[in-house]
């Protein structure tokens, strides 16, 4: 997949200028460049692009300076229209492993789900591999045909990748089950209780102190670190 793409020396606020003409400005790091390219592409043609590629797929890039191999690191979206403001990327070597996240994909009809009464679960939305930029997919099919049964499940020591592909995880991890309706009910009415006895806990400790309790931590894991920053129109 080849992207053609514009040499740029607008940067900051004065890149408005180049979407009012259907271009998205952009970002080249990483990988051997000794600095960030910038540069602008056209809509049309990076999307057509980018719905081919996705994130995890290597594409060339024709600049002024050659053609360069990379992945698309990052694209910031306008948040009302969502139109994509500014794209992120990342130069990769052909001949050095890298290590990136693919979605899944979730193809088929589980058996268990239409005939059981049955509700699929997803665990897992993507997963992180390494390989060379070459073997790279750009998604990670998984056939839900054969969960026949309740808490059939499929793991990722379940896949067929193609080889130089390796998943970065357990292979006994779950990537989507079935469970029973019954089961997932009962599982939504015990977490109810518990925001219940929060809810509750909350007001006796501020009738006690005359001050509002803080606030539970939630139990969503984070790294911990803010979002990062874009590497976009650095000066």
């Amino acid at each position: 997949m080849l992207l053609k793409v514009q040499e740029r020396k607008i940067k900051g606020k004065k890149v408005k200028t180049l979407r009012q003409q259907g271009l998205i400005p952009a970002v080249l790091y990483g990988g051997n460049e000794k600095e960030n390219l910038l540069f602008s592409v056209k809509s049309g043609e990076f999307r057509k692009v980018w719905q081919e590629a996705g994130g995890s797929s290597v594409i060339e890039l024709e600049t002024l300076a050659g053609k360069k191999n990379v992945l698309i690191q990052d694209v910031t979206f306008d948040p009302l229209k969502g139109e994509p403001l500014h794209i992120d990327f990342y130069a990769v070597r052909m001949d050095k492993l890298i290590t990136t996240a693919v979605p899944i994909v979730f193809k088929g009809e589980s058996p268990a789900v239409k005939n059981l009464g049955g509700v699929l679960v997803k665990v897992a939305h993507e997963l992180e591999i390494e390989a060379l930029p070459k073997n790279l997919p750009s998604e990670i099919s998984v056939d839900i045909s054969g969960l026949a049964n309740l808490n059939d499940h499929f793991i990722v020591g379940d896949l067929d990748l193609k080889e130089g592909v390796k998943i970065k995880a357990e292979k006994d991890k779950v990537i989507v089950l079935v469970k029973a309706q019954e089961e997932e009910k009962e599982e939504e009415k015990e977490r109810a209780i518990e925001d219940i006895k929060v809810e509750a806990k909350g007001k006796k400790e501020e009738e006690e102190t005359g001050s509002a309790a803080p606030a539970e931590k939630s139990s969503e894991k984070t790294s911990g670190k803010p979002p990062e920053k874009s590497k976009s129109e650095k000066k």
